[in-house]
């Protein structure tokens, strides 16, 4: 569901349209998040595993933003699956970024390792999330990676089911199977390397929708992503970067430029698969 401002979740939690992904933002962390929040941002995506939560806290202290007017994401690392460590990693997350609840958090990976035994460590992560999401310490819950196996597993289990699953998503990569899957069951679909870590960015097609439009090759996935009701959660270091990711709202792809982006060659792909993933 979509209203002005972001998509709706089926519990009524609305995502702003954009957010800023963390990954890899660790050295320089505080003065990047401090960029990413003058020019705009307010939902920030980081995770257990990105080690930068405590220079995401700092930063928002230092805005001096309202808790309310912010939506931060974080997830639990694999090697933390499980109740108890995961309501662990839950805390520890929370104490880092200085705040006393997440707006959503996630599952982050589906397997420990490959091969692993994953359906009962899984099952049971889920109700350490409907824990916290049943006791207010979240404001919605979901997963990462997570591919239409893995969320039957789940919903044989959940008594509440996932919100939000963020995926790998952009053209030349876009899972189709999964992100209908998810669509159908009521599942946000996020996106994260919406850019296909830059390696798309010099596609002949994006750059010949980059040049009719006025805009760059990455404005031209973001706005791709949206228009499939995907979340973009692009992540950039210098304020020009930032500005221009935001300026994705003032023109529409065509249909037919749609589907040429959604069936362009596979490139661009991380490697990353949730069941071979180490």
């Amino acid at each position: 569901m979509i209203s002005e401002t972001g998509f709706l979740l089926e519990n009524g939690v609305e995502l702003p349209f954009l957010g800023f992904g963390t990954y890899q933002i660790k050295e320089k962390g505080e003065e990047i998040i401090t960029r990413a929040l003058e020019a705009g941002y307010r939902h920030l995506d980081t995770a257990r595993a990105y080690g930068n939560e405590q220079e995401i806290g700092r930063a928002i202290r230092q805005s001096a933003l309202p808790r309310r007017e912010l939506f931060l994401t974080s997830k639990v690392w694999k090697d933390d699956l499980g109740y108890d460590s995961t309501l662990r990693s839950f805390e520890a997350s929370i104490k880092d970024l200085d705040v006393n609840y997440l707006d959503l958090f996630l599952i982050h990976w589906p397997l420990p390792h490959p091969k692993a035994d994953w359906k009962r460590p899984d099952a049971e992560t889920w109700k350490a999330l409907e824990r916290l999401y049943d006791e207010g310490a979240v404001r919605a819950i979901g997963v990462s990676n997570f591919l239409p196996h893995h969320l039957l597993n789940l919903f044989a289990h959940a008594d509440t089911k996932p919100m939000v699953n963020q995926l790998e998503y952009h053209p030349g990569y876009i899972q189709q199977t999964t992100v209908a899957f998810c669509q159908s069951h009521g599942l946000q679909v996020e996106a994260w390397s919406p850019l296909g870590r830059r390696r798309i960015l010099q596609e002949p097609l994006l750059l010949e929708l980059g040049e009719k439009y006025g805009k760059s090759t990455a404005q031209i996935c973001l706005r791709f992503a949206l228009q499939n009701n995907v979340l973009p959660l692009p992540k950039a270091s210098s304020s020009a970067r930032m500005k221009e990711n935001m300026d994705i709202f003032d023109f529409e792809l065509s249909m037919e430029e749609m589907y040429r982006l959604m069936t362009m060659p596979e490139t661009g792909w991380s490697g990353y698969h949730p069941d071979s993933f180490a």
